[in-house]
C-alpha cells in the first residue's frame, strides 16, 4: 500500500512577497496556491503504518488450499460468516497398507499390513456409512423438529447445520479415485480440523481390516470461497488483493444475508 502511487498533495492558498512591477526594492502580496506541506512524504511518514488481518479457518502446516484472511472491515465479515457455520469442502489422499504415529505419511511407522483385499465397493459401503451417522448428528445438533415448516423451508435453501459449537460433523463424503493402494476422497465437513480428517483415514483403513495413512489434506472451498477465488503466491500484490475483494464481495454479502437474516 505504502508503495502505491500517492494522490496530489492538498494545495492552499498563501500571499507570498514579490517584487512589485515599478522596482526600487518595493514588495508586494501576490496571492498563490502552494502544497501543504503536512502531505509530503518526508513530513507525514508512510501513509499506513498498522494494518489488522484476521485469519478464517485455519490450515495446519500439513494442509493446504482456501485460506480465507480479513482486511481492516474484512475481520468484522470473518466473524460473522464463522457464525454462519458454513461447510467446507477437502480432498483427501489416502494410502492403504501402513500405519503411522500421526496417521499422515511423514510419521513414524507403527505397523505394516495387506490391502488386496479391498474393493472400491468396499470402500464406498463404509464411506456411505459414515455419512449416515453423521447425517443423524446434523440433524441432532441443528435442533430442529424435522416435522415443520421452518425444516421443510430450511431444507430447501440447504441452510440445515448447527448454529453453535458441536464435534466434527460429515455432511458428505464419496471416493474420487480408487488405485490400490492409493484412494482420494471428498469430504464436504463442519467444525472440523485436518487432523480429525487425517485420522478418518486411519479409521476407514481398520473398519476395511487393513490400515491406512494420510497423503494430502486439501481445502477447495471455504464457505463461499473456491480455489478459483485464491490467490497463488505469485499473485500478492495490491492490485490482484483489490481485485479478489471486489470480486467475492457480493457473494459475502449474499451468503451474510440469507444465513444471518
Amino acid at each position: 500500500l505504502n508503495a502505491a502511487p500517492e494522490r496530489a498533495p492538498r494545495q492552499q492558498v498563501r500571499f507570498l512577497p514579490t517584487p512589485a512591477p515599478g522596482g526600487g526594492g518595493a514588495v508586494e502580496l501576490v496571492a498563490a496556491s502552494v502544497p501543504v506541506l503536512a502531505d509530503h512524504p518526508l513530513v507525514r511518514g508512510p501513509r499506513f503504518r498498522k494494518l489488522k488481518i484476521g485469519a478464517g479457518h485455519r490450515l495446519d502446516v500439513k494442509a493446504s488450499g482456501v485460506f480465507v484472511l480479513g482486511i481492516g472491515h474484512g475481520n468484522k465479515l470473518l466473524t460473522d460468516l464463522y457464525n454462519c457455520h458454513l461447510t467446507k469442502v477437502y480432498t483427501v489422499d489416502g494410502l492403504f497398507g501402513k500405519a503411522t504415529d500421526d496417521f499422515s505419511d511423514t510419521g513414524n511407522l507403527v505397523e505394516k499390513t495387506t490391502f488386496d483385499h479391498i474393493t472400491r465397493e468396499k470402500l464406498e459401503r463404509i464411506l456411505a456409512v459414515i455419512q449416515g451417522t453423521n447425517q443423524k448428528a446434523l440433524l441432532m445438533y441443528s435442533n430442529i423438529d424435522m416435522k415443520t415448516q421452518e425444516a421443510y423451508e430450511l431444507a430447501v435453501k440447504g441452510l440445515i447445520r448447527p448454529m453453535g459449537k458441536s464435534p466434527p460433523i460429515i455432511t458428505a463424503i464419496r471416493c474420487l479415485q480408487f488405485a490400490l493402494p492409493e484412494f482420494q476422497l471428498e469430504i464436504h465437513c463442519l467444525h472440523e480440523t485436518q487432523q480429525y480428517l487425517r485420522k478418518m483415514v486411519h479409521e476407514i483403513g481398520l473398519e476395511l481390516k487393513s490400515s491406512a495413512v494420510c497423503t494430502q489434506v486439501r481445502r477447495t472451498r471455504d464457505g463461499v470461497f473456491t480455489v478459483d477465488d485464491a490467490l497463488p503466491r505469485t499473485q500478492w500484490n495490491l492490485q490482484s488483493i483489490q481485485e479478489a475483494i471486489r470480486n467475492c464481495q457480493l457473494k459475502v454479502e449474499a451468503e451474510l444475508e440469507k444465513t444471518l437474516a
